[in-house]
């Protein structure tokens, strides 16, 4: 079976194989888990995700609560499908995850199309906001009570690996732009230099391929 694009699926089957569950329970525990932050959630599509996998057999309705005057709640358990499909799933996405291209990443292609000293100033503040959240998980983890199970934190200790690598990285970019070590410096300075003094991209283009051609190609 395909697996699907949306991680919540498999959070899903991975809670129902600990013990049946009505969906709102399935949302308080990956919040008291922290999950959300690895896994988009929000409790509408949770309820989606749970009907998509009973139309596909993987889980099953095992009965009906009420508590007081609170509306019924269906809780669902894993079937024997839905047990193989998540191991194949979760084998799969530890094997081979499909590649996720960041907003940060898109725009660090595009970078050229601003002033490298706005482009700077930008990196800057993005390195703050890294920072404070690299902070914050240090917090979050030394507040943690002593033998807290690494398991439990295995997906941020991940994203704060990711972290202090993008910091590591965006440092060095700042500091590349801001020293004028960053190969093509020049003509990303020229570009906007003639798009400010009032030549169209179409002559700005034309002038950087006369100036230096010897470095850059533009031809299609």
């Amino acid at each position: 079976m395909k697996r699907p694009a949306n991680a919540l699926s498999l959070a899903v089957l991975t809670l129902l194989f600990e013990k049946p569950m009505h969906p709102y329970e399935m949302s308080t525990t990956l919040r008291h888990r922290s999950k959300e932050e690895s896994i988009r959630l929000n409790y509408g599509s949770l309820y989606a995700v749970v009907e998509s996998l009973r139309k596909k057999g993987l889980v099953a309705a095992r009965e009906t609560l009420r508590e007081g005057n609170r509306p019924e709640r269906t809780v669902y358990e894993l079937t024997g499908e839905g047990a193989t499909a998540m191991r194949e799933w979760l084998s799969e996405m530890l094997r081979d995850p499909t590649p996720q291209f960041t907003d940060f990443e898109a725009a660090l292609s595009l970078m050229g199309a601003i002033p490298p000293d706005e482009a700077l100033v930008l990196l800057k503040l993005r390195l703050k906001a890294l920072r404070i959240t690299s902070n914050q998980y240090d917090g979050v983890r030394s507040n943690l009570p002593e033998g807290f199970p690494a398991l439990f934190l295995v997906e941020g200790d991940y994203s704060e690996a990711v972290r202090r690598a993008e910091i590591a990285f965006v440092e060095k970019l700042a500091e590349d732009i801001e020293h004028e070590r960053l190969g093509g410096m020049e003509v990303w300075r020229r570009i906007h230099e003639l798009r400010a003094a009032g030549h169209s991209g179409e002559q700005a283009t034309a002038k950087i391929a006369e100036e230096f051609g010897h470095l850059l190609a533009f031809d299609t």
